[in-house]
């Protein structure tokens, strides 16, 4: 994984890191184990006028990416039988984050709170990539998918850019060490407002 940091971090450098940081974000949302906010703050560190851009740019291939995700699971996850292929086997037995278990979990999240799930995987460390696919699996809205992606995963990117333009280089250590727990503070913040709302409504 550290090599892995490392070598996502060098296209920093590279005349082409704006294509490089669609393809992660893209990458990111079906099987890629690195977050592409790591590119996205070394840019914005690099750059910080630019980070309305690079947000865009990391939305953009992120909710893309989530698209293909959804189509494999759409197409190629489950076989006529309704048993797991081949090809959801290979991700089950090498991707980390994919198993059996967890899509049957997944399924009764979806059925129970739809929207929210999407949006949480986005915001939060969840593993979004597994909800990109698991979505297609169990045929999921696709309108209401892209519209939870965006928002989420808009959210998500043009904070962190934000973030770095407005505080510098001081709040990366903030970022690195507790915005995972920010992201999940908000998300239940959010989260409890809809049930309180729907509640008293």
């Amino acid at each position: 994984m550290k090599k892995l940091y490392k070598w996502v971090l060098d296209w920093a450098d590279s005349p082409n890191s704006g294509i490089a940081l669609f393809v992660f974000a893209f990458i990111e949302s079906v099987f890629f184990p690195v977050p592409p906010d790591v590119l996205l703050i070394a840019l914005v560190l690099g750059s910080a006028s630019k980070y309305i851009s690079y947000a865009t740019i990391c939305t953009l291939g992120s909710v893309t990416g989530a698209l293909a995700g959804y189509a494999l699971g759409s197409f190629l996850w489950i076989r006529g039988n309704g048993e797991f292929s081949a090809f959801a086997q290979f991700f089950f037995n090498n991707i980390p984050g994919f198993s059996e278990e967890l899509f049957n979990n997944i399924k009764t999240l979806f059925r129970n709170w739809g929207f929210w799930v999407i949006f949480t995987a986005g915001f939060t460390p969840v593993p979004y990539k597994v909800f990109t696919v698991s979505a297609g699996v169990f045929d999921i809205n696709l309108l209401m998918f892209v519209i939870a992606s965006i928002a989420s995963r808009g959210a998500r990117f043009f904070f962190v850019a934000w973030l770095i333009w407005r505080f510098g280089p001081g709040i990366k250590t903030f970022i690195d060490r507790y915005f995972n727990w920010v992201a999940a503070g908000i998300t239940v913040c959010l989260v409890s407002l809809v049930v309180l709302l729907k509640f008293l409504i």
